[in-house]
């Protein structure tokens, strides 16, 4: 009945807008609405809502700011899961392209020096990844060659510490028998029998992420190089179609957002080699086992900030545990709360600088959203790429510098 009457108000509104609308032409009037009262209201789309919908003063100012900003929020969300699907599409070329950023934020600043020794940008570009790609292979060689010569010796002492382990679940107050756990050795090793094929198709998905891997490692190492190279003619390309003066303010914040991953990737290396060696020299002094590999494997997790260490270092105290025993693994677990104590605290604010600092609530969240989105992949690049946009929102809303001159343009 409501709609009823409010089709015939609009029907009626209608008419006498037309009505209206072609006096007011013909007697070069501006057009407007005569109502039954005698009062005139100007023919808008705002006055035909109001008549079909009646007036917005009626509705409180809290429900239409609301409903405004609901609106808009939607929208973006559509549009940022319509990103997520297409990036987790992509996802074989969006990850290496991600990784080459960050790599190449880190190897800029030594080629921006061997640019300032005089050579030039193809040779730079060229020493500066071929460098790179000789430290990574020499530590690779490194720690398989670790692995290598300890993996009997860490096997001998895993067999000694299950032994161990038996003996003290038989004892009080478990009093676990021995033949319940060789039964469950027993079942485990008849599950993997009977669903043989279940394990050779994780073979071979196994084979197909190496597959992919390494077609992701050789993209990396292209979009590295052009990057290194050609970024900053990549960028300006980007920005080329905007007016001169937003052209401007867009390029001082990509340079800041620039900066900002810089600092970050700096800060982190810095962070991540304070770590290993820390670790590597406390599991040398235990004489623990692959002390070399777990120290470059925390090097590694110190990219996934705060859930990487943990991960590494639980990896640590379990081997430790599980080769030396109960007193070493507790040094080493004390190690590890005092130095991620440091971080907090200490390396990472001194280190990485107030440019890149965020708060610990923003950094989970992150966290957690980019590790439900894509996993490691976005556990790694979460918390650069919102302190990215983060410098570089707050860049574009500071007011615009004054230009210097009519034909000024961004250098």
């Amino acid at each position: 009945m409501v709609w009823r009457g409010a089709g015939s108000r609009l029907a009626v509104w209608s008419v006498r807008a037309r009505a209206a609308q072609d006096e007011a032409e013909m007697a070069g009037q501006d057009p407007a609405l005569e109502e039954p009262g005698g009062d005139v209201r100007p023919v808008t789309p705002r006055a035909l809502s109001a008549a079909f919908l009646g007036d917005s003063a009626d509705v409180p100012r809290w429900i239409r700011i609301a409903a405004a900003w609901a609106w808009r929020l939607l929208l973006l969300a559509v549009v940022l899961y319509v990103l997520a699907r297409l990036a987790a599409l992509l996802y074989i070329v969006v990850v290496p392209c991600a990784a080459s950023l960050l790599l190449t934020a880190l190897l800029h600043p030594l080629y921006a020096r061997l640019r300032r020794r005089g050579l030039p940008p193809l040779a730079a570009t060229w020493s500066t990844l071929l460098l790179a790609l000789v430290v990574l292979a020499g530590v690779t060689a490194v720690a398989t060659a670790r692995v290598e010569q300890q993996y009997r010796a860490l096997l001998a002492q895993l067999r000694h510490t299950a032994t161990q382990l038996q003996d003290w679940l038989a004892g009080s107050p478990f009093h676990v028998r021995a033949g319940n756990i060789s039964k469950t050795s027993g079942t485990i090793v008849k599950y993997l029998s009977q669903h043989q094929s279940l394990v050779e198709g994780t073979a071979l998905t196994g084979a197909r992420i190496a597959a992919e891997t390494l077609g992701g490692v050789v993209l990396a190492i292209f979009v590295t190089f052009f990057l290194i190279k050609d970024g900053r003619k990549i960028w300006l390309w980007l920005i080329r179609l905007m007016r001169p003066a937003n052209r401007e303010r867009v390029d001082r914040a990509g340079r800041l957002a620039w900066i900002t991953v810089e600092y970050y990737m700096r800060g982190t290396v810095a962070v991540a080699a304070i770590q290993m060696v820390v670790m590597g020299i406390t599991l040398t002094v235990v004489n623990a086992p692959l002390a070399i590999p777990i120290a470059l494997l925390l090097f590694l997790a110190a990219f996934v900030p705060l859930v990487g260490v943990l991960v590494a270092g639980t990896l640590a105290v379990l081997v430790t545990l599980a080769a030396k025993g109960l007193i070493d693994a507790i040094i080493v677990l004390g190690v590890l709360v005092v130095m991620n104590q440091l971080e907090g605290h200490l390396l990472h604010p001194q280190i990485v600088g107030k440019m890149v600092r965020l708060h610990p609530l923003a950094v989970i969240l992150v966290l957690a959203v980019g590790a439900v989105v894509a996993g490691i992949a976005g556990a790694v690049v979460a918390v650069p790429l919102t302190a990215v946009i983060s410098r570089f929102v707050a860049e574009l809303r500071k007011e615009p510098l004054p230009r210097k001159g009519p034909d000024s343009e961004p250098t």
